[in-house]
């Protein structure tokens, strides 16, 4: 099987004619790429989590919407400007707790405005494309940035605890939460312990993190939910990495159904709980966690999905939200390309320069 981080979550072609996706619902076993050229298709890709984790889906936004704007065979700039707009719209809505999806598409619509006047359609096409290669080169440089001040915090022989999947496969490349276990191993390191989540219900963590992890040759256990405060209380875990998909203003953070579990066992065993979120994922005009929107997604995932046979009695109600919100008393620290945030964050976030 190939090294997780030797694989590409998402890049553009080389002929630049379609998206190119591991799609991850096929993971750990089957690795299998997708090309994506319309616009019905990058959208399913992004809601039925082909490609997932904040980043990741940030850069296949803005790919996706440079191919579908440059599929428009207008030299009318107001018209292209008009269907660009229907496209960015259209990609938004595939995953709204996620702001790396709306930051993405709100930067390639600024460079739209600002490159419109005194340019041809074929020139502004050309700015849009440089403008998704710069957000997937700055993912990587900004994923390996935050995996070095987490590498920081370790110890040689430390437990790790991460809850679904935030490494390479969520990023274009290295990650954010496995990211200073990543660079442990480019260090020398061969001692730490990976403890993964499964993550229910569509148990990123056992295939994704678990993947990501043993591949890259990490001593790695797998646990179910439902186990992580008895692993706590044995004194196998040193410390807490999670990834994010929003954070608001005050360190409130909504990350993956589950997580604010584990922060609260963590509060109560004294372990240290850090959230790794790029900037892009920081969103000030959000005051705290209770304004986030929480997605809700199709029941099947918990009564059918994995299973041979439905494991639910017909009719049950369901309840499945995507994510959770973690309280900001709950985190140590909030650890971004630019430094690490402590308590009070809305003063820490001011004082790295996050606006």
């Amino acid at each position: 099987m190939a090294n997780a981080l030797s694989l590409d979550s998402v890049v553009l072609s080389q002929d630049e004619k379609e998206l190119v996706i591991l799609d991850q619902t096929l993971l750990p076993n089957e690795v299998k790429f997708l090309r994506l050229h319309k616009a019905e298709d990058i959208w399913e890709a992004i809601y039925t989590l082909r490609v997932r984790g904040a980043p990741a889906i940030g850069v296949a936004a803005a790919y996706g919407v440079w191919l579908l704007a440059d599929q428009e065979d207008t030299g009318d700039m107001a018209l292209f400007c008009q269907r660009f707009q229907a496209h960015k719209d259209y990609l938004n809505s595939a995953r709204p707790t996620a702001v790396n999806l709306s930051w993405a598409l709100n930067r390639m619509e600024k460079v739209l405005l600002a490159e419109r006047d005194g340019h041809t359609v074929p020139e502004l096409k050309k700015r849009l494309l440089a403008e998704a290669h710069a957000i997937r080169e700055e993912d990587v440089a900004i994923s390996r940035s935050i995996g070095r001040l987490g590498f920081e915090l370790l110890r040689p022989g430390y437990g790790i605890l991460t809850h679904c999947n935030a490494g390479t496969l969520a990023t274009a490349k290295y990650g954010t939460a496995l990211a200073p276990v990543y660079i442990a191993l480019e260090e020398g390191w061969r001692d730490l312990r990976v403890y993964c989540d499964e993550t229910r219900p569509l148990l990123q963590g056992a295939r994704l993190s678990a993947f990501e992890m043993q591949t890259a040759g990490v001593d790695t256990t797998l646990i179910c939910d439902n186990m992580a405060s008895l692993t706590m209380r044995r004194g196998k875990i040193d410390i807490i990495f999670v990834g994010c998909d929003r954070v608001a203003a005050n360190g409130d953070f909504a990350n993956k159904i589950g997580t604010s579990g584990v922060a609260i066992l963590a509060k109560h065993y004294g372990i240290p709980f850090y959230v790794c979120a790029p900037t892009s994922t920081i969103d000030l005009a959000v005051k705290r966690g209770d304004d986030i929107v929480i997605e809700e997604r199709k029941p099947e995932e918990v009564t059918e999905m994995w299973y041979a046979k439905r494991m639910a009695p017909e009719g049950v109600k369901v309840f499945n939200p995507a994510f959770d919100v973690t309280d900001h008393d709950l985190v140590t620290g909030i650890i971004t390309e630019k430094g690490i945030a402590y308590p009070p964050f809305d003063v820490s976030f001011q004082k790295l320069g996050i606006q």
